[in-house]
């Protein structure tokens, strides 16, 4: 992975601790989760609106009682 290897990115992920601390990391994780989410499905030519009106279609009808 770019000529890196595991000392290399243990020195960086150590350097991101230290700048960012341990209670921000999370969100910081999940924010770079959600950008490269948003990203593969912009390459894919998705839009999260699309991903929803498929999610709605996809779920059954409610069972009537009476």
């Amino acid at each position: 992975m770019f000529g890196l290897g595991f000392p290399e990115l243990l020195l960086i992920f150590l350097i991101v601790f230290i700048l960012f601390g341990a209670n921000k990391l999370p969100r910081l994780g999940a924010g770079l989760g959600e950008a490269i989410r948003n990203f593969s499905q912009a390459m894919k030519g998705e839009k999260p609106a699309d991903k929803d009106k498929q999610d709605v279609s996809e779920q059954k009808p409610p069972k009537h009682i009476g």
